[in-house]
């Protein structure tokens, strides 16, 4: 009767590859995008942001500082 002898160093590192490669699976799902979805959102979010500039009255932006009247002559 002769028993499998077994390293357990190695047996050890295995078992933990899988618990890390189950987490990373899980993370995967939770927060993964395809490269398609992330650069159909940027072009989106640019699309938004151009139509919002587009519909901005002259002058009043408050971040304007020529419309405040405090420049550094005053």
């Amino acid at each position: 009767m002769s028993a499998e002898i077994v390293n357990l160093r190695k047996a050890r590192k295995a078992r933990d590859r899988l618990v890390k490669e189950k987490q990373a699976e899980e993370n995967r799902v939770k927060f993964g995008r395809t490269k398609a979805e992330r650069e159909r959102l940027e072009t989106e979010k640019t699309l938004t942001l151009r139509r919002l500039d587009a519909h901005k009255r002259p002058g009043s932006d408050p971040d304007d500082d020529d419309s405040k009247g405090g420049g550094a002559g005053s």
